[in-house]
């Protein structure tokens, strides 16, 4: 057996950030913007690389630059409120001179990364804002060392509700959780139309770390209703099952595909998530099919727990959703029409397909997945107390370590200047006023250091199951 790759990725971003005695202005944007410029050329060095980095409202870039990351074109209208400032930094230090200046203005600052934001906190307020856009900030080191990937390989099966897609549902959910850790199965259910009627086709999606006739065996005594054959199945190399799990068209042509950015490829959606700990029962499954047609486009897509995910304690890392929990649910809704008619009737349609699945997932709280953004759940309005809104969406996300981390921002930034819609709050006695406003000053150091570490995997073989790849997602968005 090849030797497994291991690949440490390691980003380290520290703040040490002093700021004493800023004055807000709020004399007009282009005041605001001139007075940011300064600060900016007067805490960075060297400060001609300023005016590269900086795109105002009036800049020929700024659109495009802005327009690079948002995926949801919700958040892409006339309407949508835009950033003053967009800031590029390429270094640390333009980061730390960032955060001083935004201060110095008195603005809310929004950070933006890759661009997984479903609804737009990083780049959109209701408060005059900056952006600080992380994009050139995306260097990583590999150490490949003498290790190797070799073959992998996977699958798409799909069933409809006429081909006993309620019997593998079901079967799944006993199966997905507890299989071997080599395998990852994805189910994915959209309301589709056959030969005149409406249905439901379920479609399994696959990564299997090992050849094909290992997988056939294995699932063939774990999973027989799913009738997985060889043929079904594609054997590959590990950058091309990433070129096909990322569209499966893909298969087959170069990786530079993958980086290529479409900056109008943004589609109109809706994303929601929950937690299921107990198996759907078939009565169950068959009533919620029924309600998936009532609702209208809205599907579904399940990605299996345990493995791995059970073995971490909940109180481990912030991320809370460890052992307990069979899958996640992913509400999954996309539309091509603009305009608030649209808007309404699909935003309608998912918010009735959760409210459907109350009776089938987590409770007390209803658990809700960080990186599926949802402001549905609550948000944290200026001005407001924080911690109660805060409470609201918080022990959804993160459960019983949402308090930890209430007093860890407490800590390390008592003023609450570095927030958003849904970020953590500080607790009610020690909060102050975040120095947004105009008019106002602040005075305080903040020291902080975020550590994101993404720890070694193996990369063996890999099984993809390639049938019928055109179906193996319900929505462009919905594969993460």
């Amino acid at each position: 057996m090849a030797k497994p790759t291991l690949l440490a990725f390691l980003l380290i971003l520290i703040f040490n950030i002093t700021s004493s005695s800023f004055s807000a202005t709020a004399a007009g944007d282009d005041s605001v913007y001139e007075s940011f410029l300064q600060c900016l050329e007067s805490n960075t060095n060297p400060q001609e690389e300023i005016s590269k980095l900086v795109y105002s409202q009036s800049s020929t870039s700024y659109t495009s630059v802005l327009r690079a990351y948002i995926r949801n074109a919700r958040y892409n209208t006339s309407a949508t409120p835009k950033p003053v400032v967009i800031v590029t930094p390429t270094q640390i230090s333009h980061v730390q001179a960032t955060v001083i200046c935004t201060k110095k203005v008195g603005y809310q600052l929004k950070i933006r990364s890759g661009g997984h934001d479903y609804d737009g906190i990083s780049y959109v307020s209701d408060m005059p804002f900056f952006v600080l856009d992380m994009f050139n900030l995306r260097s990583i080191e590999v150490n490949v060392n003498d290790e190797s990937a070799t073959v992998q390989a996977g699958a798409t099966l799909e069933r409809t509700l006429e081909q006993n897609a309620t019997d593998v549902v079901y079967k799944w959910q006993l199966v997905a959780p507890q299989t071997s850790n080599d395998l990852f199965m994805r189910m994915l259910l959209q309301p589709v139309t056959r030969n005149g009627n409406q249905t439901i086709r379920a479609s399994i999606v696959a990564l299997y770390l090992g050849n094909s006739d290992s997988l056939v065996a294995l699932l063939g005594k774990e999973f027989p209703e799913l009738g997985l054959k060889k043929e079904d199945c594609n054997e590959t190399s590990w950058i091309q099952s990433v070129m096909w799990w990322d569209e499966s068209q893909n298969l087959g042509k170069s990786p530079d595909v993958l980086l290529d950015r479409n900056p109008n490829d943004a589609n109109f959606l809706k994303r929601k998530s929950d937690y299921v700990q107990n198996p759907i029962s078939k009565d169950g499954l068959e009533w919620l099919w029924k309600k998936m047609i009532e609702v209208g486009k809205t599907g579904l897509v399940f990605n299996p727990y345990g493995g791995r995910m059970n073995e971490i304690p909940a109180s481990e890392t912030p991320f809370p959703h460890r052992a307990g929990n069979l899958f996640k649910v992913q509400y999954s809704v996309n539309w091509e029409e603009a305009g608030s008619e649209a808007d309404k009737n699909f935003m309608t349609q998912i918010r009735r397909l959760y409210s459907y699945m109350t009776p089938f997932v987590s409770k007390n709280p209803r658990s809700t997945y960080l990186n599926y953004r949802d402001l549905d759940i609550g948000v944290m309005e200026a001005g407001k107390d924080s911690f109660e809104q805060g409470s609201v969406y918080g022990y959804k996300y993160f459960n019983d370590n949402f308090d930890r981390l209430v007093k860890v921002k407490t800590a390390v930034d008592p003023e609450n200047f570095f927030r958003n819609e849904q970020s953590i709050p500080t607790l009610p006695n020690v909060e102050h006023d975040s120095g947004v406003t105009a008019g106002g000053s602040t005075s305080r150091s903040i020291s902080s250091m975020l550590i994101l570490i993404i720890h070694p995997h193996k990369a063996q073989n890999l099984t993809r199951m390639k049938r019928s790849p055109r179906h193996r997602s319900p929505s462009p968005a919905s594969k993460d």
